[in-house]
């Protein structure tokens, strides 16, 4: 099985929702736990004010109590919906399916990641809090693969 074919399969077995979905959510009374899994540099690129940043790599340990790697607030959610949120959606989707397995119900992924949230003219902001500029973002998202990073089938 290869990368996208695990994620594929995975997404059904998960909550998705898009980008005017999150927006919506915001608007409401109670403001779900947003749980951006990308890396400490991509988070501090650009992400959604108040979201928390929470490694994939550490995400399972991030959501149980004893661990260097516990986030309270992570933990203490466990039955609050938590929106968790990556670049395109894929490690998010991957990140959900272990937070279900883990007892977080009402965890659910944001499909098309902040590419899409960013695509939605949704606002990001930096390490500092400073609004991200749009077009920034777009070129931060936009995949920079390296000719050694594509599959030789496909090099021509």
């Amino acid at each position: 099985m290869r990368y996208n074919e695990l994620v594929e399969k995975l997404s059904k077995e998960i909550t998705e929702i898009f980008p005017w979905d999150l927006e919506e959510r915001l608007g409401e009374g109670e403001r779900p736990l947003i749980v951006d899994v990308r890396e400490p540099d991509e988070f501090a690129f650009a992400h959604i004010e108040g979201s928390i940043n929470v490694p994939r790599g550490i995400l399972e340990q991030a959501c149980e109590w004893d661990y260097d790697e516990t986030v309270p607030e992570l933990v203490q959610a466990r039955d609050r919906e938590v929106i968790v949120v990556c670049r395109s959606g894929h490690r998010s989707v991957l990140s959900v399916y272990n937070m279900k397995l883990l007892g977080y119900e009402k965890a659910v992924s944001l499909k098309t990641g902040l590419r899409g949230w960013n695509d939605y003219e949704q606002p990001l902001v930096d390490a500092d809090g400073n609004p991200v500029d749009i077009d920034a973002a777009d070129e931060f998202f936009t995949t920079k693969l390296r000719d050694d990073q594509i599959d030789p089938a496909r090099r021509q």
